[in-house]
C-alpha cells in the first residue's frame, strides 16, 4: 500500500487530495450510479455541508457498503466488519473518548508497537487524526468500515448496549448567513448532535426529505422560499409531517410570535441569540417530541416547560408572559377599531 506521512499519522496518498468529485467518479466508473446522478447529486451537495458519499447513501442512491469499497479502491485502504462482538481492553477503548468516537465516527480497534489502528467512516477527515494522533503519541493507521458497524461497536464497548440514535439526533439548520451557521453548527457539533446545514428553503426542503432530521432550525426570510412556505411544504410531505420546526427570526415582535404559532412552528426563537439558549430550547423540543405530545395550535410547546422567547435586546419572557401580551394588545385594538 502507498503511503504518506504526516506527523504522527499514516495515511494513503489517495488521502491527501480532495476527493469529493473522484468518489462520484469511482461510483460512475463502478457502474453503481450514472453521470447525471452524479451531477445531481453534486449540485445537492452545495450548501448541505455533506459529503458526496453521505448524501449518495441518504438519498437511497448508494449503499453504505458500495460507499466504503469505493473509497477502499481509491485510498488502497483495507475494510472491516462485523467487530462489535470482538473483544476491546479498556487500555485500548480509553485512547479514544466515547464522545470522539461518536462524534467523528471511528473505533480503536489494536495499538501495537507505537502504532493504533482505527475504524473509520471518512478517511479524509485528517484533522480529527492529527488530535489522535497529537493525544496519543501514537502512529494512526486508517480501516474503512461501516456506519452500521461502527455504531454497534460503539454501543457495546462504550455505552453499555444503550442505542446511539439518542446521542445522535439530527438536526438540520436553514439560513443564508454562514457565520450563523457555522456557530450553531460547532455548538450543536459539540453536544452530540449530527447537524446538516442549508443555505436557504429550498436546498433545506431537498435535505429534509432525503436525509429525515430530528428537528428543523429554519429562518424567516430565506432566499427561494421563506420560512413559512418552507413549513407547509413539510407538513404536506408525509413523512415529514410530525418534525418539529423552529423558527428563528430577527422580526422578533408580538404578532410575529403568534403567527407563527399558529402557523405550526413548534416555537419561536428571536435573533440575536447566544448557542446555549438555542440548544436548550432544541433540547426541549425534542423531549416534547419525545413524549409524544401534540402542540395545541397557537399555544406554547407545554405549559410545564415554560419556554422562554429571547429577543433583539436580549430580555426575555416565558410564554405565559407572551400570551397576556398578546391578549393585551388584542384587547386594546379591538377597543380602537370600535372608537
Amino acid at each position: 500500500m502507498k503511503i504518506v506521512s504526516y506527523p504522527g499519522i499514516t495515511i494513503c496518498r489517495g488521502m491527501v487530495m480532495e476527493s469529493r468529485k473522484q468518489i462520484g467518479s469511482l461510483l460512475v466508473d463502478a457502474g453503481i450510479i450514472s453521470v447525471k446522478t452524479l451531477e445531481r447529486a453534486l449540485e445537492m451537495q452545495k450548501g448541505s455541508g455533506k459529503r458526496l458519499g453521505a448524501l449518495l447513501r441518504d438519498m437511497g442512491i448508494v449503499t453504505e457498503e458500495e460507499v466504503v469499497e469505493a473509497l477502499a479502491s481509491q485510498c488502497r485502504l483495507k475494510t472491516v466488519r462485523n467487530f462489535a462482538d470482538h473483544p476491546f481492553p479498556k487500555e485500548l477503548l480509553d485512547l479514544v473518548t466515547a464522545q470522539m468516537a461518536l462524534d467523528k465516527m471511528i473505533f480503536p480497534l489494536k495499538r501495537h508497537d507505537g502504532t493504533l489502528a482505527i475504524a473509520v467512516l471518512d478517511p479524509l477527515d485528517r484533522e480529527t487524526f492529527a488530535q489522535l494522533a497529537q493525544r496519543t503519541g501514537m502512529r494512526i493507521y486508517l480501516a474503512l468500515s461501516t456506519r452500521e458497524d461502527i455504531i454497534a461497536a460503539i454501543e457495546k464497548h462504550y455505552l453499555d448496549g444503550e442505542r446511539v440514535k439518542a446521542f445522535r439526533q439530527k438536526i438540520l439548520l436553514i439560513d443564508d448567513s454562514p457565520v450563523f451557521t457555522q456557530v450553531l453548527e460547532t455548538a450543536l457539533g459539540k453536544e452530540g448532535y449530527e447537524v446538516l446545514v442549508a443555505g436557504d428553503g429550498i436546498e433545506g426542503l431537498k435535505l429534509a426529505i432525503f436525509s429525515h432530521p430530528d428537528l428543523i432550525l429554519c429562518d424567516l426570510f430565506m432566499p427561494r422560499m421563506d420560512g413559512y412556505n418552507f413549513l407547509h411544504a413539510i407538513k404536506a410531505h408525509p413523512e415529514l409531517v410530525e418534525t418539529p420546526v423552529i423558527l428563528v427570526t430577527s422580526k422578533a415582535s408580538v404578532e410575529e410570535e403568534q403567527n407563527a404559532l399558529k402557523a405550526g412552528f413548534i416555537d419561536f426563537i428571536g435573533k440575536p441569540v447566544m448557542p446555549v439558549r438555542v440548544i436548550a430550547r432544541i433540547q426541549r423540543a425534542l423531549a416534547f417530541v419525545k413524549n409524544r405530545q401534540q402542540p395545541v395550535m397557537g399555544k406554547p410547546i407545554s405549559a410545564d416547560l415554560q419556554p422562554v422567547v429571547f429577543n433583539t435586546k436580549g430580555s426575555c419572557r416565558s410564554y405565559p408572559q407572551r400570551r397576556e401580551t398578546v391578549s393585551r394588545v388584542e384587547s386594546k385594538s379591538q377597543r380602537s377599531n370600535q372608537r
